[in-house]
């Protein structure tokens, strides 16, 4: 239990010298840290907030993350959003759209404080809210809700504009807590409260701190008996309260930063976090310890502050040249999910940030910080004598990283080199670094001082690579290797020649490596390894016709393992080399490629581990390859992945046996040890998150989990399932697909990236099947989630064992009824009853034709649906094939209606989509295929068609439609709609329906970005 005691106020020092003062101890545990900026992941009103400001947010039993803002509140599974705003006609809707604080129950329902509507809770039975009274006997003390948080007996405590509440959630039984108004000094207006593990009641208000101990009715200043500093914040406002585990309690204050009440009862204003800190005079608005040990602490305009368990304080601000930074310095929340992911609310939409993706990292541009690059393109990396990293970058930018000192010294090069990328770098023989830009600069070591244009014959040449030679310098370009003697300034060249493999093998040097006391030089057209002395080449290509060759000809720089093999990048994956005796040139190599997991064949840069293992940079990403399996894995964001592109000189290990890799964006670090199984394997729910039988949506308490059944009502036309994976680390790299067993003989339904998961069928047949659903997350850490779920579709009435009896029954006995006339009828009646029966025959054909167009059709709009068109397409696709004709697709969406639903409703959505699937038809040839591809799209099948034809067709519905409002009867309004169409034309003779639509997607998607109401073709 807490105690009060007197102490001596401590010297509060400034957070700047705060941070120097820790700077060494900081370094002694990671010499990176310094460097190391955390990345966040935004979550706007771009992906659907209400509104920009966030207030709080928390994650149900389920594993969705719900969000309270200013406008309204926000249930999200990482792809979608459901919000929920103020109705004042409902009256178990929500009855304000500020909410302010929200708090789940263990019974899956939510309580949300609003500012003026008073406590609500959701009920996910039928996703609705209950409204609890606000005044007077068995309501809250006041309409506005500051904050809930949970008791140890599970009640719930609330903290109001006028008092402290206590809410029994079983009972749903509200009763004042005497204190606030009653004694001496304890204001009514109330900020926050919590229920210690002791079972003290702490309530911090306008007035500053108040304790109930346990077993105790009455209320005291927490502020009593504490030294004046601590003594005064404490009687100021106090917003914000969290106990650690170690029982030590964290008080965030209105003007006085943070203190610290130790279980003895001693409170103190930490280092950094009171006086004159970078929190001082700024309102702490959430406190939260990690996982970890880590506090952090949220404010209201100094960003957030961070606080290690050693005690080192970090301010962590926005900074406007890094998108990856805190979106805003107002922070209203901090929240940590089962995941491990740290979320914050903030006055710009909420920002997530994955403090377990520590063995990869970025380090970024930006001219407002002194530890951040000074150009995001790095272009070369090297390590001097002294263990200093020299960056290469774009625009004639060098940064010298001192990881022992943790400082970053920046250099710009001037005359010749002045704005050119710095590619190369070497140690000249005078000591001094050489730079290779637009011809070379000398940088002394000591002053960073510049001198360019060091060697003038080369000036103006395009430097690549540069290595020692004792007392010589080699210099690759566009123009060959040079070689420069310091001693007799004598400057050679050496040129390839293409019809003699004895020169070098090609005069673009991108790179010059030492292996086994013998250059390698690796040119865009293959390796030499040269003996310049005598001028001997030994060149090695790819040749097409013998495997154990180079995979390409675009090669980088090799390596040497510790087993005697040689990996060599090249733009076709990468060769594994050893020496084979008796070969032309000696070599025999084999390659990793596609089949042994490489994602990207264009291979920039190799490094070798501790463990033996290599890592790639490649065109999009990196990779690391087991040294014994020779199987690759993508590394992903999930990993700390942020750098998109890499650069193939680019390339180094770091003193600390960290591997380095420029890209275009910065600087990726892989820490030692990174390896997969460092973090827990892919362990997170696959989950059902909405489903809807036509328009009608179940409530949450109702959708079925993984392993569960679900029920298709007899007469639903359309089945819609939304599903995600609930791990929010990365959910734009998760890879979504489904499939229904016993329906889908296609096999699995990609979701095409971009797009929310979700599963939509039309027309089920009825019978039983097994909807199955996939999440595959890429990276070292990633793998794939395969969840089922049985579905049971009712049959429809004349499917029933009854009706079809029925209808037996009948059939015979119409049978027999016509046989028996026919005996006893002349030839006339015969003739007449074989025209009745022709007649009933066509009816019944006409009666399955119907069932078949109704199989096939999709009812709102009349057009085809998904799976009749995909059977069509497929079909033109192989009669493409056999004919070697071409045919294409158009992607339409009707732009912005989800605006239409929100405006004028649902049915005049309905409308719009039948209108434009009516004008869409009419544009198109009677030959052409026509559907509704799920909510507002359509497709076109165009057979025949080339690239000229399918933009005609696409342009001319685009106008159509565009020129054509629908008159929505209902509202007697006519209601504007554009369209957005992608345009993919087949490519033949093999590509797949699969791919196409992807290619269509994409270019529908790139017709949004360029403004909507417009027509992308795919490339």
């Amino acid at each position: 239990m807490f105690r009060t005691s007197s102490i001596l106020p401590g010297l509060l020092l400034g957070a700047l010298l705060l941070l120097a003062a820790w700077a060494p101890s900081a370094r002694a545990a990671d010499a990176w840290a310094p460097f190391e900026s955390l990345w966040f992941e935004h979550v706007t009103v771009r992906d659907g907030l209400p509104h920009s400001t966030v207030t709080s947010i928390v994650q149900d039993r389920h594993g969705l993350v719900w969000m309270g803002t200013f406008g309204g509140l926000v249930r999200y599974d990482g792809h979608r959003m459901q919000v929920y705003s103020e109705d004042p006609d409902e009256t178990r809707g929500l009855p304000d759209v500020y909410a302010r604080t929200l708090l789940p129950l263990a019974d899956g329902s939510l309580l949300v404080g609003t500012n003026a509507g008073g406590l609500v809770r959701h009920d996910p039975r039928d996703g609705r809210f209950l409204r609890y009274p606000v005044g007077g006997p068995g309501g809250t003390a006041d309409a506005k809700i500051f904050a809930l948080a949970a008791a140890r007996d599970g009640g719930v405590w609330i903290a109001t504009e006028a008092g402290v509440d206590r809410l029994d959630p079983a009972s749903g039984r509200i009763a004042a807590v005497p204190g606030p108004g009653e004694v001496p000094g304890m204001a009514r207006r109330t900020f926050t409260v919590l229920e210690d593990r002791d079972g003290a009641l702490w309530v911090g208000g306008d007035t500053g701190l108040f304790v109930r101990r346990a077993g105790s009715d009455r209320f005291v200043a927490a502020a009593d008996g504490q030294p004046a500093a601590a003594a005064a914040a404490l009687r100021e406002q106090v917003w914000a309260l969290h106990q650690d585990r170690a029982g030590r309690l964290w008080v965030g204050t209105g003007r006085h930063g943070v203190l610290r009440i130790a279980t003895d009862g001693r409170a103190v204003l930490p280092p950094g976090l009171g006086g004159d800190g970078p929190i001082s005079r700024r309102t702490v608005r959430s406190i939260l310890e990690l996982d970890d040990g880590e506090v952090w602490i949220a404010t209201d305009g100094a960003g957030l502050v961070t606080v290690q368990p050693d005690g080192r304080v970090r301010a962590v601000r926005h900074d406007p040249a890094l998108q990856s930074s805190l979106p805003g310095d107002i922070t209203r929340a901090v929240f940590q999910d089962r995941s491990g992911l740290v979320w914050i609310a903030t006055e710009v939409g909420a920002a997530r940030h994955d403090p377990g993706a520590r063995g990869v990292f970025s380090m970024l541009a930006s001219p407002l910080q002194d530890t951040t690059l000074s150009d995001p393109n790095v272009h070369t990396i090297f390590v001097d004598p002294r263990g200093r990293i020299w960056l290469g970058e774009g625009m004639g930018r060098i940064d010298v990283l001192d990881l022992a000192a943790g400082r970053l010294h920046r250099i710009a090069l001037t005359g010749g080199q002045a704005g050119r990328d710095v590619q190369a770098f070497v140690i000249g023989p005078d000591g001094a670094v050489w730079a290779g830009a637009q011809g070379i600069a000398r940088i002394d070591p000591e002053t960073f001082a510049v001198t360019p244009g060091l060697l003038p014959d080369l000036e103006g040449r395009l430097i690549l690579s540069m290595q020692r030679d004792g007392e010589r310098v080699l210099i690759g370009s566009y123009d060959g290797v040079h070689r420069y003697d310091m001693r007799s300034g004598r400057l050679e060249q050496f040129l390839g020649d293409p019809d003699d493999p004895r020169t070098l093998a090609g005069n673009q040097v991108r790179a010059i490596t030492r292996l086994d006391g013998r250059w390698w030089f690796s040119t865009t057209t293959g390796a030499s390894i040269a003996d310049l002395d005598r001028g001997e080449f030994v060149t090695l290509r790819h040749d097409p016709d013998d495997p154990a060759t180079l995979p390409q000809n675009y090669t980088g720089a090799p390596v040497e393992d510790g087993r005697g093999r040689v990996w060599m990048p090249t733009f076709g994956g990468i060769g594994v080399g050893i020496r084979t005796p008796g070969r032309g040139d000696g070599w025999r190599f084999d390659r990793i490629g596609g089949d042994e997991g490489l994602s990207n064949l264009k291979v920039n840069a190799l490094l070798l581990d501790d463990a033996g293992d290599a890592w790639a940079s490649l065109a999009n990403g990196l990779a690391r390859i087991d040294g014994a399996t020779l199987q690759a894995q993508d590394l992903g964001a999930r990993d700390g992945l942020r750098v998109a592109s890499y650069v193939h000189r680019a390339a180094a290990r770091a003193p600390d046996g960290s591997l380095l890799f420029g890209g275009l964006g910065g600087l990726t670090v892989v820490r030692p040890g990174t390896h997969p199984g460092e973090r827990e394997r892919l362990d997170v729910p696959l989950a059902i998150t909405g489903l809807r039988f036509d328009d009608a949506a179940l409530p949450a308490d109702a959708l079925p989990a993984a392993g569960g059944a679900l029920a298709v009502p007899a007469g639903a036309r359309s089945l819609h399932v939304d599903f995600a994976l609930l791990d929010y680390r990365t959910p734009a790299e998760i890879r979504y697909a489904y499939r229904l067993v016993g329906f889908d003989d296609a096999g699995w339904t990609q979701v095409p990236r971009g797009a929310p998961p979700t599963a939509t069928y039309t027309n089920l047949p009825s019978g039983t099947y097994t909807l199955e659903l996939r999440a595959t997350v890429r990276g070292l850490h990633g793998g794939a989630v395969v969840e089922g779920v049985e579905v049971e579709v009712a049959p429809h009435w004349h499917e029933t064992l009854p009706a079809r009896l029925a209808m037996a029954v009948l059939v015979a006995a119409s049978l027999f009824g016509i046989f028996h006339l026919a005996t006893l009828v002349q030839r006339r009646r015969a003739r007449r009853l074989e025209r009745l029966v022709r007649h009933r025959t066509r009816d019944l054909q006409a009666a399955n034709a119907r069932l078949d167009t109704l199989a096939s059709t999709d009812e709102l709009s009349g057009l085809l649906n998904r799976r009749r068109f995909l059977q069509l397409a497929e079909a033109e696709r192989r009669r493409a094939m056999r004919e070697g004709a071409g045919f294409a697709l158009l992607l339409i969406d009707l732009d912005h209606f989800k605006a239409i639903n929100d405006t004028w409703g649902h049915p005049a959505g309905d409308a719009v989509i039948a209108a434009a699937g009516a004008r869409v038809a009419a544009a198109c040839r009677a030959d052409d295929h026509v559907a509704r591809y799920g909510g507002e799209e359509l497709i076109v099948c165009l057979p025949g068609a080339g690239a000229a034809t399918a933009l005609a067709v696409a342009e001319d519905v685009r106008r159509t439609i565009a020129a054509s409002p629908v008159d929505y009867s209902e509202s007697g309004t006519a209601i504007r709609i554009t369209t957005s169409v992608g345009v993919a034309v087949w490519h033949a003779p093999d590509e797949a329906l699969a791919a196409l639509l992807q290619r269509a997607d994409r270019a529908l998607y790139a017709a949004k970005r360029a403004g909507r109401d417009c027509v992308v073709a795919a490339d």
